[in-house]
């Protein structure tokens, strides 16, 4: 257990500019915009603001109590949404990571290092998955929580300063205080459903000798561009829409956070209310824990189990001269 904290240490400080000042960058420049946002919205005193899909005169003394009640409520369940650029960073974070997980300790001759310490090769590996898949979107989501709750009080502050005092009903609303929990809560769902392109790039990672983006990006869209010249010249019954769904975008996009929507339908109707027209992500956090109950998922797991295997034996077995 030490040893793979220590393990889990050493790529945290190999990649502090990617784990943690990306993210921290990211969120400041968010933070700076919205609060230019909020200066320019500053003059729309004497306008009309859109409440709940309906227009309500903004002046000095603010709006009625009904719309302020309702906008308190809009905000306090869509505040999260701010983060969705840095959750966005997090997605080619670790798929660039990854991809170099292990074909840059043997580039920079470090494995040489490495293999010298008492730790095996399935420890070093985990230790990365471990970086991946825990580590860094526990950073992410820290930061991204951080920073969509300093948005939300600039927001409030830019309200305030047209009488519109939205603090009282904003902190007694409960998907305040629900919204990060349920982002943490589906960690666990994103982790397993990351696994497929999670041991294809450590796979590749450890078997190309170089051009690494090229192997793990251009060789499956090759045969998938292959199958279906094969289907239109030969007319062959070949499922080419299953290869590029299941293998291709599984295989390179399942590090994108609520992949699952897509490949498992979710109701549309899960994101609003139409009662209200407020955002129900509880609704969607409960059906993405559904998802858990479809094979779908497990296949993917136990094909990016087998790979990280195959990515654990191949730095085992890898001789770069």
């Amino acid at each position: 257990m030490k040893t793979m904290k220590w393990l889990v240490r050493r790529e945290y400080w190999e990649h502090k500019g990617m784990f943690f000042w990306a993210p921290l960058i990211a969120a400041g420049l968010i933070v700076l915009a919205a609060a230019a946002a909020s200066i320019k919205a500053s003059s729309s005193v004497g306008e009309r603001l859109e409440v709940n899909g309906r227009e309500v005169a903004v002046h000095v003394n603010g709006i009625p109590e009904a719309a302020q009640e309702t906008l308190a409520g809009v905000l306090s369940a869509t505040y999260m949404v701010t983060s969705a650029p840095l959750i966005l960073l997090m997605t080619f974070t670790l798929f660039f990571y990854l991809l170099g997980a292990m074909f840059d300790e043997r580039r920079d001759r470090s494995i040489l290092f490495w293999k010298s310490l008492p730790v095996s090769d399935s420890q070093t590996v985990a230790s990365k998955v471990i970086a991946a898949l825990v580590l860094v979107p526990l950073l992410y989501v820290a930061i991204s929580i951080a920073m969509s709750v300093i948005t939300l009080i600039i927001g409030s502050l830019a309200l305030m300063a047209h009488g519109i005092n939205l603090a009282p009903a904003i902190l007694s609303n409960s998907a305040l205080y629900k919204a990060p929990l349920m982002v943490i809560g589906l960690l666990p769902v994103y982790m397993l459903w990351a696994l497929p392109t999670v041991g294809w790039l450590l796979m590749v990672s450890s078997w190309a000798k170089s051009k690494v983006f090229l192997w793990a990006v251009g060789v499956p869209l090759m045969l998938l561009a292959v199958l279906q010249m094969i289907t239109f010249a030969f007319g062959l019954p070949l499922d080419v829409d299953w290869f590029g769904q299941n293998i291709v975008v599984r295989g390179l996009g399942s590090l994108v956070p609520g992949i699952w929507v897509g490949f498992e339908n979710l109701d549309p109707h899960v994101v609003v209310d139409t009662a209200d027209k407020v955002p129900d992500f509880t609704a969607l956090f409960t059906q993405s824990w559904g998802t858990l109950l479809s094979p779908n998922v497990w296949i993917g797991a136990v094909a990016g189990a087998a790979m990280i295997a195959v990515a654990v034996r191949m730095r085992r077995w890898r001789d770069e001269g």
